[in-house]
């Protein structure tokens, strides 16, 4: 079997409800969670070398993939980071808005992994605003993206922050090693509310087992990580 090319530790971070959901029906933006669970985010991307989102997931949540505390930025300086980490968005279709409040934010680089279906209007508007990755075929090959943030970026850890459709894509690629989770005190309820794979019913190719790695409870929250079991990611 021919040896893989580098990439990055993918760590991946969500909040979800009692019920498994991690947005409402409508996917309005993931606002359910506490202050806490909003800090323990952005210490998240603060250990990451570059933050992973899909278009429809930044426009949602209306996102700059930012970090607003300067002493996670200055502490990122310190071990030799740069004050920032990199924005790397996904979209298979390329049918992404140039005018996202993303790219209104110049602190640090972007990066589209992309497919040739992004429309040609929309790669002139991008140009120079983010550096582009077109895979040919429907969508981007995972393996071949990570291994790009790898070897072209210097990306040691990435963070994946959804959605629910890129997660389950790594997941079921053998890309994810370690997950953080907040269990928080909701039940939205519904067929049609999305669960951290996507919707509900929707069989993975096969099951994936992890260990529990911490937990913490605060209030009325659980903060969890889990570590992807070696023996499954084939």
């Amino acid at each position: 079997m021919p040896r893989q090319p580098p990439r990055p530790f993918v760590t991946s971070n969500f909040a979800m409800t009692w019920d498994g959901r991690i947005s409402t029906r409508r996917s309005t933006p993931a606002n359910f969670t506490s202050p806490k669970d909003k800090r323990r985010l952005v210490e998240i991307r603060a250990e990451c070398d570059a933050i992973l989102a899909g278009a429809k997931t930044i426009a949602t949540d209306n996102m700059t993939m930012g970090l607003p505390d300067p002493a996670l930025r200055t502490a990122r300086v310190k071990r030799g980071q740069s004050a920032y980490p990199l924005r790397v968005l996904l979209t298979n279709s390329g049918r992404i808005d140039p005018a996202l409040r993303v790219f209104e934010s110049t602190f640090s680089p972007i990066i589209i992994f992309s497919t040739t279906r992004m429309p040609a209007r929309v790669q002139s508007a991008l140009a120079g605003k983010a550096d582009l990755w077109l895979h040919e075929g429907p969508a981007v090959n995972l393996a071949g993206m990570l291994a790009t943030l790898r070897a072209d970026y210097g990306v040691k850890r990435l963070v994946c922050e959804g959605g629910a459709q890129i997660f389950r894509a790594l997941l079921s690629a053998g890309l994810i090693d370690e997950i953080h989770l907040t269990l928080a005190p909701k039940i939205f309820g519904g067929i049609k509310a999305t669960t951290i794979t996507g919707i509900a019913g929707d069989f993975l190719p096969k099951s994936i087992n992890a260990h529990l790695r911490s937990m913490e409870v605060i209030e009325d929250e659980c903060f969890l990580r889990y570590r992807i079991r070696v023996a499954e990611k084939q």
